[in-house]
This record gives structure tokens, C-alpha cells and sequence, in this order.
């Protein structure tokens, strides 16, 4: 294991005097994972990553970002790290599409011809080739979300930490950027993303960290862990997928029966169930 995002105890005061409370459990991001952080509203998620991110200093607690405190020394690591906010309207600054993605590169002083094949590789990727000229005030969400997720790729970073990604993405468009991160994943890229969306988990995640308003990580674990643990899930407001309760019921009638984190399992399971039952 190589950790490369550890957060300790984490407490912050907002200036409104609102404090949160991230303790519990340690938050770790091992060199490689995917890691899931789900809760409810207030329960700390977007807190969490902004610390990660150095845009918040901990009052209490210990926040190591590759070996750093990103609050001090953020500039150290930012050409490590890709971002994508869930208020994308606060991440794209400049006028068109190509220019917004090719701010970084072009900042950190990137020839032309390298800048071209770097924009051009993600705007394919992202199927926003057509976008290249059009103005980023008059594009639509969904389109203003993939412009700012390109800017964050763009630099092809080890650390990726997307907040809420899957806004304002319509089912196809979901299932595309599931399929690009853990691409990207197997390239080494480590992701870490917060999300309210428990169908996209199992397709994605190593590693999913539970949080719960006022107690911080309730729970760690594979999906798998956190699925069937429903007590940790309900008492971070977030409901238990219906296909993991469902199987979760027939094991309390005494069914023998594994239970799935995906349909694709769930198929599979009752398959097995149906061809070991005697016939008639």
C-alpha cells in the first residue's frame, strides 16, 4: 500500500461559526484506488475534499496530500492533481471551450504543438470535439460539466478528486464517464469521488468511506461492505440499493444466497440458486 491522501480528525469552523466534524475513521487513498465518499447533505463530503485540496486549513486535525499539507503547500503538487467542482460555473474562467482546457497546459508553459495533441486527445475522449469553438457561458450543464472535467484530465494527473461528477449527466453520458475513469485508472490514475449516485458505485469503486453528520467516516470498506452494512448507510441518510435489500430479505428467510453489489450478480446468484434446486 502506498498512501498518498491521509486525513486525520478533521475539524473546521466556517465563519458563519458552522462546524464540522470529520473523526472516526482515518480517511486513506492508497496510490491507485478508487475511492467513493458517500453521505448526506451536511454530512462533510465537500468539506473533506477541499481540504484535500488545500482550499481549506484544518482547525484540528492532520490533512497529507503526497507527503504534504496541502493548505501550505499546495503549489508543490498542483501539477498532480485534477479537480472537478461540483459548481462548475466557479471552475471554467476563460471564454471558449478550447481555451478553458487548455488553460493548464498553456500556463505551464506547454509548446503549441503539445498543447494541440494534449486538448485534442481529451475533447476526444470526452466527445466534445464539436464544442471546441463554442462560447462557455451558452453551453448547457451537462455540456459545462465535461468542459471542466477535460480541464481537469487535460494534464493527465496521478490524483484526480471529482465532487459530485455525475450532475446534470444523463444515464448514457454517466455510464461513458464511468467507463473513461477506470480507463484512466488503469493507466495509474488514483480517483477520489464523492457521489449520491449508489447505482454507479459497484461499477467503480475499490474502496467506498461512509459519512455521517456530526460522527465523520461511519464506515469503510468495499462496496460489497457497505452495502449490506444498511444500518451505517440509513444513519447517513442514504438508502440501501433495492436490488442489495432484496437479497439482504431472503437471507433473513433463511435463503442461502450470496449477496450481489451489481445486477450483473444478482442474475448470476439466482441463476446458480434455480439449476442447484431439485427437480420436480
Amino acid at each position: 500500500m502506498d498512501p498518498i491522501v491521509t486525513v486525520s480528525c478533521l475539524k473546521h469552523i466556517y465563519p458563519d461559526t458552522t462546524e464540522i466534524h470529520i473523526c472516526g475513521l482515518d480517511f486513506v487513498v492508497n496510490r491507485g484506488e478508487r475511492v467513493v465518499i458517500l453521505g448526506g447533505n451536511g454530512s462533510g463530503k465537500t468539506t473533506l475534499l477541499y481540504h484535500v485540496l488545500g482550499l481549506l486549513k484544518p482547525d484540528e486535525g492532520r490533512v497529507s496530500v503526497f507527503g504534504v499539507n496541502p493548505a501550505s503547500h499546495y503549489h508543490t503538487i498542483r501539477e498532480r492533481i485534477g479537480v472537478l467542482l461540483q459548481s462548475v460555473d466557479e471552475q471554467i474562467l476563460s471564454p471558449t471551450v478550447w481555451d478553458d482546457i487548455s488553460f493548464s497546459p498553456r500556463n505551464y508553459g506547454y509548446d503549441r504543438r503539445q498543447i494541440g495533441e494534449m486538448v485534442g486527445q481529451v475533447m476526444e475522449e470526452l466527445g466534445i470535439g464539436h464544442l471546441r469553438e463554442k462560447i462557455c457561458h451558452y453551453l448547457s450543464g451537462g455540456e459545462k460539466r465535461k468542459v471542466a472535467l477535460a480541464g481537469a484530465l487535460v494534464m493527465r494527473p496521478e490524483l484526480l478528486i471529482l465532487d459530485e461528477p455525475f450532475e446534470g449527466l444523463d444515464s448514457r453520458a454517466r455510464a461513458e464517464l464511468v467507463s473513461l475513469l477506470n480507463r484512466r485508472n488503469r493507466e495509474g490514475m488514483t480517483v477520489v469521488m464523492s457521489t449520491h449516485d449508489l447505482n454507479l458505485v459497484a461499477a467503480f469503486a475499490d474502496r467506498v468511506y461512509v459519512l455521517s453528520q456530526g460522527q465523520g467516516v461511519v464506515a469503510a470498506g468495499t462496496p460489497a461492505d457497505i452495502f449490506k452494512n444498511s444500518d451505517a448507510l440509513r444513519a447517513s441518510s442514504i438508502d440501501p440499493p433495492l436490488l442489495t435489500e432484496l437479497f439482504l430479505k431472503l437471507r433473513e428467510q433463511g435463503v442461502d444466497i450470496a449477496v450481489p453489489v451489481h445486477l450483473d450478480q444478482a442474475v448470476g446468484e439466482l441463476v446458480r440458486r434455480l439449476k442447484s434446486k431439485p427437480s420436480a
